[in-house]
């Protein structure tokens, strides 16, 4: 095989970057990341929860793979105790492994990571596929095949990228692991984009490598931060961007050791990912308010019931209204206490009427909406 890929070189895995390409760029993450660690006392465990929901969830997207969400949210709530007696437990083997290994990379980011570890995550992964699965499940991969990552028609496949081969990937991940427990001297941010980028070109499993490269890549923000705490989900951002993710992916897979363009691309992502956590942090923060002011304090419970729902599209509007039907369905009630119901949140100001007749639907007031800015 000609030497096309990054792991031929010569220098692999001495990476190199341009620190004026990217100081712009990380200067701009850091800042909002202190913003974050700086009120990670007003993410809630619920609030918590929802990030490894959306992590867990759409890491698996970006691999083709759909989680059930109730069964994922189980299996969180669970973890984090957050379960109310009575609830129903409704977590399957495939939802417990992601959130498994996602949790244990965030919590215990102080345990030593070493390919026991990884191997575990790894069965943690799977130990709900079948046997015919045809993968080594919790064990690097063996075969003399080539690791290829394909796309395009069986007749006519197009390879992106080829791994190094099996006999070699004991030796790729000892230097791996090395560079993993020194002190590099490096930022904690750029050591992270090193790490996901360095263990998916390794790809020492037969599936699942994106997965536990995603994981590792936060395990390393998690040692970076020291909080222990999920407060940002990266892969929310990836899954928008996966054409992206592949393309800069197979570029730097092709390229020789400077990874400038790969950290560009990368912190980009996290200056996303914690744009869009302070968005989350602030909805919090209005939800709690929201409940304490004199005109919610002492509402029904259909009214709550109903208000949440709407809340839960802050800061769009509820599509369509409120309508009396639709808090009729909502809520179970009658027509007529709908209608009282919703006259009263007029009347409190929490609710602002829109059209006329037939036409009545009600929004969130200009007064108690959401401003993400």
């Amino acid at each position: 095989m000609t030497k096309t890929y990054i792991w031929q070189n010569s220098h692999w895995p001495n990476f190199i970057w341009k620190d004026k390409d990217l100081i712009l760029l990380l200067s701009e993450a850091r800042k909002l990341q202190g913003q974050l660690i700086a009120q990670a006392d007003l993410l809630g465990l619920s609030d918590q929860a929802s990030l490894i929901a959306d992590e867990a969830l759409n890491t698996s997207a970006i691999e083709g793979e759909k989680l059930d969400i109730q069964s994922l949210r189980s299996s969180i709530a669970k973890r984090l105790h957050l379960m109310a007696a009575g609830s129903k437990n409704t977590n399957s083997k495939s939802t417990d492994g992601i959130v498994e290994v996602l949790i244990d990379a965030t919590s215990n980011y102080k345990k030593e990571l070493n390919l026991d570890r990884i191997d575990a995550w790894h069965s943690a992964l799977f130990a709900a596929s079948p046997v015919n699965l045809n993968i080594e499940v919790g064990s690097i991969r063996t075969s003399d095949e080539p690791m290829k990552v394909l796309s395009g028609s069986f007749e006519k496949p197009i390879v992106h990228f080829q791994a190094p081969p099996a006999k070699d990937l004991q030796k790729e991940l000892k230097v791996f692991l090395k560079w993993w427990q020194q002190d590099q001297k490096i930022d904690g941010l750029i050591r992270a984009g090193i790490a996901h980028l360095w263990f998916v070109t390794i790809h020492p499993y037969d599936d699942g490598n994106g997965r536990i490269s995603r994981a590792l890549t936060e395990m390393a923000l998690a040692q970076d931060e020291k909080t222990g705490r999920r407060l940002y989900s990266i892969s929310t951002q990836i899954l928008k961007e996966r054409a992206r993710y592949y393309e800069v992916l197979e570029r730097t897979q092709k390229s020789g050791v400077d990874i400038t363009s790969w950290l560009q691309w990368f912190l980009e992502i996290l200056i996303k990912s914690f744009t869009q956590s302070q968005t989350l942090i602030k909805k919090s923060h209005y939800l709690s308010s929201f409940w304490q002011k004199p005109e919610t304090e002492r509402l029904n419970e259909r009214q709550r019931k109903v208000l949440k729902k709407m809340l839960e599209t802050e800061p769009d509007t509820f599509m369509g209204g409120m309508t009396n039907k639709k808090y009729v369905s909502i809520t179970g009630t009658s027509r007529e206490s709908a209608k009282r119901d919703l006259a009263e949140l007029e009347t409190k100001g929490v609710l602002s009427i829109e059209g006329k007749g037939r036409s009545v639907s009600y929004q969130i007031s200009a007064r108690f909406k959401f401003k993400s800015n």
